[in-house]
Formats: structure tokens, sequence, C-alpha cells
């Protein structure tokens, strides 16, 4: 069995003139990266782990595969905006993406804005005049253990509130895996198509997705069918779920899906133990070596809880906000949150201490 080879960045910046200019941009953000580690599987076990400065590891590139060199250039790639019909999402800074659930049973807020299009209409208003970039409108709860919802109950549930979100004229992506919504949501004013399953829960969304030419949020998770938390092994989590969205990326690519219009969630809190969550966080940096715009859901997920006493879900800003920025230190381009105006602040003073770090010329080499 050949080898397979993951470059992850290891060390990380605030700024290129701290390492005296040795510090690689990640994906054209505001994140930099002075030291790497090449690591080597083969049948599903580490063989090799070797560690570069940026330096030593554009030296070696010659010598290295392939693979190596490709995950080199897409650590690099300055990824396009998004564009959401009038909307255009920046992909050099974070943006925020506010959840706005028409479900019954969402762990964090089932029922809250499902019987009410005007409590839903006023929530969303507020997540738009917070920030929010996007407001992501789902009609099914994900949660462990939830019920599968018809279709005609979902369509009931999701296509009132985007009809009412486009008619403002925001930014919308649909959270659906169900071909027949995406369209309808699409007729009816969304942009984006945000899928749990990776377009695989039917064998007709990869096809529509393509011909629609919107662009698509390919989330991992290790089950199939109703239950996506189902199924899940792995033996080394972080690496099985970048060859997962490594192949999920190449099939939407075969499908006829643009490349920047792919981003890639790793799936938080899906099928995932405590520990598997918490690796994947630690090593969201590698996953910019898949070349597409990264998407975090950590927000209010029942690690939250795990990690403070138990805290229901409705008591996890603070940690959701620690996961925000933990993914803003990493580079990732879109959080799917909650808790948007916090979110928001927590996001622009990020931003502002990123941009001082830029200026600072204390830092520069003497």
């Amino acid at each position: 069995m050949p080898s397979t080879f993951y470059l992850r960045p290891t060390a990380l910046c605030d700024s290129p003139q701290s390492e005296e200019g040795e510090a690689l941009r990640l994906a054209g953000g505001m994140v930099f990266a002075s030291r790497f580690a090449l690591i080597e599987r083969e049948g599903g076990q580490i063989a090799a782990r070797r560690r570069f400065s940026l330096p030593q590891l554009r030296e070696a590139l010659a010598d290295l595969p392939a693979a190596v060199r490709e995950q080199f250039e897409n650590l690099q790639r300055a990824h396009p905006p998004l564009q959401c019909g009038a909307r255009t999402l920046r992909l050099d800074q974070p943006q925020v993406m506010g959840i706005l659930n028409v479900t019954p049973d969402s762990f964090s807020d089932g029922g809250q804005f499902m019987d009410d299009p005007e409590v839903a209409h006023a929530h969303a208003a507020a997540m738009l005049e917070g920030g929010a970039a996007i407001i992501d409108v789902g009609g099914e709860s994900t949660r462990p253990g939830a019920a599968a919802v018809w279709e005609g109950d979902e369509l009931k549930r999701v296509i009132p509130a985007v009809e009412r979100l486009a008619a403002s004229g925001a930014a919308i992506s649909i959270d659906t895996r169900r071909p027949g919504v995406m369209e309808a949501a699409l007729k009816a004013g969304a942009q984006v198509i945000n899928d749990v399953s990776a377009l695989r829960h039917d064998p007709r969304s990869l096809e529509f997705a393509a011909a629609s030419g919107a662009p698509v949020v390919l989330m991992q998770a290790p089950g199939e069918g109703e239950d996506l938390h189902g199924d899940a092994q792995y033996g080394d989590v972080v690496l099985d779920v970048f060859d997962w969205l490594a192949a999920r990326r190449d099939a939407a690519l075969g499908a006829g899906i643009a490349r920047e219009k792919i981003v890639l969630d790793p799936g938080i809190g899906f099928g995932k133990t405590l520990a598997e969550n918490l690796a994947l966080l630690n090593a969201l940096p590698l996953f910019h070596a898949l070349g597409q715009p990264l998407l975090l859901g950590a927000s209010r997920k029942r690690m939250v809880g795990a990690l403070s006493n138990e805290a229901p879900a409705h008591k996890r800003l603070g940690g959701s906000l620690a996961l925000a920025v933990k993914g803003m230190d990493a580079g990732v381009q879109l959080l799917r949150v909650h808790d948007v105006p916090e979110t928001v602040q927590a996001r622009d003073v990020w931003r502002g201490l990123r941009d001082a770090a830029l200026t600072d010329f204390s830092q520069l080499p003497g």
C-alpha cells in the first residue's frame, strides 16, 4: 500500500516579521506558520514524522513527493470571495454564519423559532444587525438520536424563512441533505448549500449541486443514511477526517462543482468523542492543505458542556467563544454560531490584534 503524506503547520505566529520574514501566510488570511510537520502514513499507521522550518521545507520540496508539494501550495492558496447573490463574502478574514433553526428538536434552541415566523424573522434580523455575514437556515435536527424529517415538513419549515430573509437582501445558506429542499430553497432565494452529509445522503445531490452553480459546504460525518453519527471508527481521527474530506472534495470536483465553490467542515461533534473533537480542533491548520475554505461549527456543542461541569446548551457562550477564537487562530474562514453579536465582537477584537501585529515595527529584526 502506498504511503500517504500530510503537511501540518505546527507553529503559528501573528506576523511574518516576528519570524524575520520566514513565515507562510495560510490560505490568504491573517494567520502565519513558521514550522511544519510532514507525517507519512502506511496502512493506517504513522511511519515517519519530519519537522521543518519554512526555509528547510522550501529547500527540501523538490525531493519530496508530489502530494507534499501540492499540499504546500494549498496551504498558501488565497481563496476568492463566495458570491451569494448580490452579497459577497470575502474569505481573507473570518466571517460569522448565524444559525436559524426552524425545528422542534434542535439541541440548543429547538422549537424556539418554528411556530411563529415573525419571531424567527426577528431573530434572523437581529443576527444580521449583529454582524452575521450569512444566515444558515435548517429544518431538520441532526443531533444524535434525532428522528428523520419528512421532506414535506422540512419544506414547510424552511421555505417561508428563506423567502423572508431573501426579501431583506440577506446572504442565506440552506442546511439540508435533500436535493428537493436544496432546489426549493435556492428558488426561494438561498444561495449556498450546506449539507451535513457532504452530498452523500441522496445520490441526486451531487448532480443537482453541480448543476445549480451554488457554493456547497461539505461536512465530515462518519455515518450514512439517517444516522450521521454512527459507524465512527477512526485509526487517527485527524488524518482519517482529512482523507475523508479529500475524497468528498474530489467527488464534488468530479461531478462538476467548481473548486472555488467548495467549503469543507471537519464535522465537530458528529460521531466523535470528546478527545477526538479536541484533536481535530488542535489540528485545524492542517486542513488548509486540502486547498479549500474551512467552516467550523462548534457553537454550544456537547463538548463545551463536557468541559464545563455539564453546562446546559444555553449556558455555553464562554466555551463557544473560546472555540471560535481557536478557529480564528487556525485561519478558519467561516464560523457557524448561535451567539452572533458576541462572536462578531470577539472576531473584531481578534482582527484588531492581528492588524496591530502586522504593523508592530518593534518586531522587525534589528
